[in-house]
């Protein structure tokens, strides 16, 4: 059977596979997103505070994912808990690194404009800073995304979802017929996932940022 002909005759698995890989990716995003722009805001006028929120995200990401699942397993078993904790862990660093850069890089002078005009501190972060420092903040999104996607493979070693099982059975039946075309098509798959999810926040981009702040 070629690869071509494995696909036709698996297609119907392969595409719950990949449902399955771009909803966690996705969620776990979701969460590391709200995460990482909190400690940001909570640690980006305080060069002390932003250094040992950029130290321990970059220390988590040190983890090997291998191990990072298998550490989590006795503690919250198998399959979606674990592979949650660990994307959601794996995608901060990018957002927290870039939430600081981005905040940090605002203008003084619009803050000093925005209290002149009596905002609130709140009304200055959510209508002046964390728009102007949105463009960095999505950069870092991207990043954690197209990272989690490959991650993400790994959970199938805890019976989490996604393509990384194919990819996972196709290593475990090395020499029989299908075992490259299950580790292709796993692969494959979530290249062009990627790819996608690229595409999407480049449309995000467009929607949001501003022209003038784009250039």
């Amino acid at each position: 059977m070629n690869f071509w002909e494995y696909l036709g005759s698996r297609h119907q698995q392969l595409l719950t596979d990949a449902y399955q890989h771009a909803s966690a990716v996705f969620q776990c995003m979701v969460v590391a997103t709200v995460i990482g722009v909190v400690i940001g805001v909570v640690t980006y006028r305080s060069e002390w505070a932003g250094g040992v929120a950029t130290t321990t995200t970059s220390m988590i990401l040190t983890i090997p994912s291998l191990a990072m699942i298998g550490l989590l397993i006795p503690v919250v078993g198998l399959g979606v808990p674990p592979t949650v904790i660990a994307l959601t862990l794996y995608g901060l660093l990018p957002i927290v690194r870039n939430s600081i850069v981005g905040l940090r890089g605002v203008d003084p002078s619009l803050v000093d404009a925005a209290r002149g005009i009596g905002m609130s501190r709140v009304a200055q972060l959510v209508r002046v800073e964390l728009p102007l420092a949105w463009p960095p903040i999505l950069t870092g999104i991207r990043v954690s995304t197209q990272m989690l996607m490959g991650i993400a493979a790994i959970a199938a070693y805890a019976s989490g979802p996604g393509l990384g099982n194919e990819i996972f059975r196709g290593i475990g039946s090395l020499g029989s017929k299908n075992a490259l075309n299950q580790v292709l098509a796993g692969t494959l798959g979530i290249i062009i996932l990627a790819l996608l999810f690229d595409a999407v926040y480049v449309l995000i981009g467009r929607l949001t940022i501003p022209r003038g702040i784009r250039v």
